[in-house]
This record gives C-alpha cells, structure tokens and sequence, in this order.
C-alpha cells in the first residue's frame, strides 16, 4: 500500500492521566525545576503525550516498513491552558500530509490532547535503512557534563540576551527519559541501533533537548501556564556525556529565540512566546 494512503487516519483518542507519579518522573529526567510543578504539569509534558500516539501510527502494519530510516525533524506545541496534576485528557494523533520524495517520505503528524495542548510533528520515513555510521565508544554510563536546573529569572528586553544555561545528560538519563516520556527510539539507548542508523552512537532525544528551551522560556514567565507557543526545529544530534548549553535572544511580544548548541554547532532551535 503507497504510505501516502496512511494520511487522515485517526490514532485514538486514548486517556491520559498527569497523574502526580507520571508528572514527577519527567519533571525529574528532563531536570527542570521540581518545586514549580507539583500542582501541574510542565508545558514540556506535551512530548509525553505526544508519544501516547505517535507509536500507534509509526507501528501500523501500512507504515512500519517505511520507518527502517526514522528522524524527528520538527514539532510544534501550542498550549491554552494549565494542565492540572491528576487530571486526565483524551489524546488523538492524525498524519495529515504525507508527501513522497523518491524513498523518502515527509510526514505531518498532528497532535491533540483535549483542551490543554494541540500540537505539529515533522517526520522523515524511509524503507531504505541509512547507511552505517563511523562508531565511537559509548561513554560511561553515568558521564555527563554540568547540567543546570531553570531559575527563575524576569524577561529580557528585546534584543538583549536570555541567560545561558549549561546541560548535558548521561545514558542512564536517557533510559530515565525514555520511560518518563514514552519515546523508546532504540537510537538512544542501543549502540548498534543507533550506528545501523548512521550514527556514531547513541544520541539524546530530541524532545529532551526541547524540554530544555522550554524550561529556558518558562523561567521568564511565572505560574502554571508560562508558554503560548513553541516551534522546534532538530538540526543535529547530541551525545550522551557531552557538554551542551542553551542560548538565546528575547525578541518583540514575549517571543524568544533559542537554540541548544554544542562545540560551536546548531543542534536545535526554536521559537517560544511566553504569555503575557
């Protein structure tokens, strides 16, 4: 069946419950601010929910053998309201573009979860499997560099810089992250997943190096419901164990401009409007 017959199906909806447990452990494996979300859900718990239906469209039986080659190359949230801790939402996903480009196909996959969140993720699926990449060693399970959690911190003005912050995650802090989020690419816990797939080795998610500008853009913005909006785009992967930082410019609006890097290079960028 041509994959682009898989477009306008629907993958739920499926409760989920921000129960207090489910909320703490992603607090705790994307190191945000424990303290500031015992009541409600960070706006970065959307990639949990997120992956509540994602894996039911990558693993239909119409599309899995077009995921031999899978990357994550951009996503969107856009968030209404505070999401309560104990609250359950109805979560659905639709693929509603999918376009061919010789082997490859592009993906849009859209997102809802009841009222609090609706949300845009760009995938690249191919059937042909990516050529092998030159492997490196694996770092020490529990190597990471220094890591900072958010604080609080007023809103720059536009034009001037927002303050950086150091993160880094460690094996261990990937598996952690995998169960809190739901998102088990074997590329970030596998090491010969993850060369098959043309990387050195394995690589931290890309929705945790998300949650970091997300928790870079909430600090700016006090109470439950910090983030409007926030347009992601992954550029490059990250190793476990290597040092990375978030940096930023504050534009007009409350909108910030943010970007995780690396050893001088790009790894993703993004686009947060804080509410007012």
């Amino acid at each position: 069946m041509p994959l682009a017959e898989a477009a306008g199906r629907r993958y739920g909806p499926v409760p989920a419950a921000a129960d207090r447990s489910s909320v703490s452990a992603f607090v705790a494996a994307t190191g945000d601010d424990p303290s500031r979300w015992e009541a409600h859900a960070p706006p970065a718990y959307a990639a949990a929910l997120l992956f509540r239906v994602a894996p039911a469209f990558l693993g239909d039986p119409d599309v899995a053998p077009h995921t031999r080659s899978l990357l994550h190359t951009e996503q969107s949230f856009t968030w209404h309201r505070p999401l309560e801790v104990g609250e359950t939402v109805e979560v659905e996903g639709t693929p509603t573009s999918i376009r061919a480009r010789g082997a490859l196909h592009l993906v849009t996959f859209e997102v809802r979860a009841g009222t609090w969140m609706e949300g845009s993720a760009g995938f690249l699926l191919s059937s042909e499997a990516a050529a092998a990449g030159d492997p490196e060693p694996e770092p020490a399970h529990d190597a990471r560099g220094d890591d900072e959690p958010p604080a609080p911190a007023p809103l720059p003005a536009p034009g001037e810089p927002v303050p950086p912050m150091a993160r880094s995650a460690s094996r261990d802090g990937l598996v952690r992250y995998a169960g809190a989020s739901g998102d088990f690419n074997p590329i970030h816990w596998d090491h010969d997943a993850a060369v098959a797939a043309g990387l050195p080795g394995t690589v931290v998610h890309g929705l945790l190096m998300a949650s970091w500008l997300a928790q870079a853009a909430a600090r700016h913005a006090p109470g439950p419901h910090p983030l409007a909006s926030m347009r992601i785009r992954f550029r490059r992967p990250l190793r476990p164990g290597a040092q990375a930082g978030v940096t930023g410019t504050a534009g007009e609006g409350g909108e910030l401009r943010l970007a995780v890097a690396s050893g001088g290079d790009t790894l993703v960028s993004a686009t947060a409007r804080v509410t007012p």
